[in-house]
């Protein structure tokens, strides 16, 4: 038994159309690409807000375990991995114990984060991730001294 339907012409004949025409089937295909493209676009602009919101807790934490270590030993640590295990300057008793749990090395887009005492943005150091571009001090910059 055939799948075909039958179809009346203008002429009054009958006349089967077995398949689907190149041009619908063009349409169906443009209609998935706009759907996926739709989706391919919202997901890419979800997960780079989701960098940014994960970089911007990360430097927070940052900045409130530099603030500890300053209250502990005197004075601002001379790099990021001071905050892990203690320098050689400082007396173990004084440092106490660590004030991260890990330092991640890199953040969301693979750049290594930035340290610098005293600080261009703020007074006392700044902290900050160079952010998608990978350019330093550019306006998607990621730092302690970002409000947004």
């Amino acid at each position: 038994m055939k799948n075909n339907k039958q179809i009346r012409s203008f002429s009054g004949n009958y006349k089967y159309r077995a398949a689907f025409t190149l041009i619908e089937i063009m349409v169906v295909l443009f209609i998935i690409t706009m759907i996926a493209g739709s989706a391919v676009l919202a997901t890419t602009s979800y997960l780079e807000r989701g960098r940014k919101k994960t970089t911007r807790q990360y430097i927070s934490q940052l900045d409130t375990a530099i603030k500890s270590f300053n209250m502990a030993v005197g004075k601002y640590p001379s790099a990021l991995q001071d905050l892990l295990t203690c320098p050689s300057e400082v007396s173990p008793a004084k440092w106490g114990d660590s004030y991260v749990t890990h330092l991640q090395q890199a953040d969301p887009w693979g750049y290594e984060y930035r340290y610098n005492t005293p600080g261009q943005h703020v007074k006392e150091f700044d902290v900050w991730s160079i952010g998608p571009d990978g350019q330093d001090g550019t306006e998607d910059d990621i730092g302690n001294w970002s409000t947004d």
